[in-house]
């Protein structure tokens, strides 16, 4: 996994057996590992039970840019309990984007209704700071509806906390 890409000045490839290795199982049953292919069902399915809305193309896409080639800068797990899949998380590392240092972004993590509070979104988190950690970077970061307040109550309890970055939009209809 490169800690930055050889392509730009100043940046250097860290030794491939810094990818990111499938997690071992935790204590509490909890086992996280790389998406597979054979995934996206479960995987559309705990999405289209959270959010009410089935959106086939829009995870076969995601799966193509974050899970489907060898992990650099970009990552997608999935966490099972039981040989099930129970939820899944996705970021990568972005460099300079507002004037940020690089840091890890979470762009989606999901944990099925019946399985929360059993640590499984811990697992993820941990999973994927641990891989951003590998890249090189020392800050996570995340974006969320202010009025989420599941969402926002677990990353508060994993040591989250409002970034210097305040979101603004602009309703262009």
């Amino acid at each position: 996994m490169p800690i930055f890409n050889s392509d730009r000045p100043g940046r250097r490839e860290a030794p491939e057996s810094s990818r990111p290795t499938p997690a071992a199982p935790e204590p509490d049953g909890v086992h996280v590992r790389l998406v597979q292919v054979e995934d996206l069902d479960r995987i559309i399915a705990i999405d289209t039970h959270v959010t009410g809305v089935e959106k086939t193309d829009y995870w076969y896409e995601v799966f193509h840019r974050y899970g489907a080639r060898s992990p650099r800068q970009r990552f997608f797990f999935v966490a099972e309990v039981g040989g099930e899949i129970e939820g899944y998380v996705i970021g990568e590392v972005r460099d300079w984007e507002f004037g940020s240092p690089p840091c890890g972004w979470v762009f989606g993590i999901t944990v099925r209704p019946e399985t929360r509070l059993g640590g499984v979104g811990t697992a993820l988190l941990k999973t994927i700071c641990d891989a951003f950690r590998r890249t090189g970077v020392s800050k996570v970061r995340t974006l969320l509806a202010r009025d989420n307040q599941l969402v926002l109550s677990f990353f508060r309890s994993q040591g989250m906390m409002a970034a210097p970055f305040i979101p603004l939009e602009l309703d262009l209809a």
